[in-house]
């Protein structure tokens, strides 16, 4: 059986954030967290678009059906097991419905000492206080035949890129600039080898894949 690859499938703005400044969910009632979301929107306004991803989430029926479709279906159905920081899964256990949207063993980096939290429809959340190894080597564990990915944040994609974990990602460019927020690659080591495995464009985004070179 060969090994489950590790990976991570990421929308950023064409200046290289995945999220803009100001992200506050203590304050998400107030109109600086409404501004945030809404420039947040132009970043994912494509996948919302998608019928995968209205059905995973229960937003309703219709949504399209071509190749940005196909590459959401295709990276949900090859996830295994995800791996996440604390920060991502602070706001996922505010927005995300009763059902989480994974299905799957999810892993979370944390210092905080935490029950594994069950949710309907398969996800469980597990809570790992002894570093990014550890919890690659448990996802390995859980992640049968299929692959492994890094949900987020940077922060979490920076550690193992650094640590050579990384097989390969792929990158959703949306046409849209923040300026500020959170920089994908801003820790990034330059002695990281990457190659283009494939670039894929539509109207709404271009989906570049690259494989890391070791």
């Amino acid at each position: 059986m060969s090994r489950s690859k590790l990976f991570f499938d990421v929308a950023t703005s064409l200046d290289g954030f995945i999220a803009p400044e100001g992200m506050d969910l203590a304050h998400a009632n107030d109109p600086e967290f409404k501004q945030w979301m809404s420039q947040w929107m132009k970043l994912q306004n494509w996948v919302f678009k998608q019928q995968f991803f209205r059905k995973n989430l229960k937003l309703g029926d219709g949504g399209e059906s071509g190749r940005d479709n196909r590459m959401l279906e295709e990276t949900f159905n090859r996830t295994g097991v995800s791996i996440m920081g604390k920060r991502m899964f602070d706001g996922g256990e505010r927005f995300w419905p009763e059902e989480a949207p994974f299905h799957t063993p999810v892993f979370v980096l944390t210092h905080q000492a935490r029950k594994p939290w069950e949710r309907p429809g398969g996800t469980t959340f597990y809570f790992i206080n002894d570093g990014i190894e550890n919890a690659l080597g448990q996802a390995r564990k859980a992640s049968g035949n299929r692959d492994i990915r890094i949900a987020g944040g940077a922060n979490v994609i920076q550690q193992y890129l650094n640590a050579g974990l990384v097989d390969e990602f792929t990158i959703h460019y949306s046409p849209v600039f923040f300026g500020h927020g959170a920089q994908l690659f801003s820790g990034t080591s330059k002695d990281i080898g990457l190659k283009i495995k494939e670039a894929v464009a539509s109207k709404e985004v271009t989906h570049v894949t690259f494989d890391v070179v070791r």
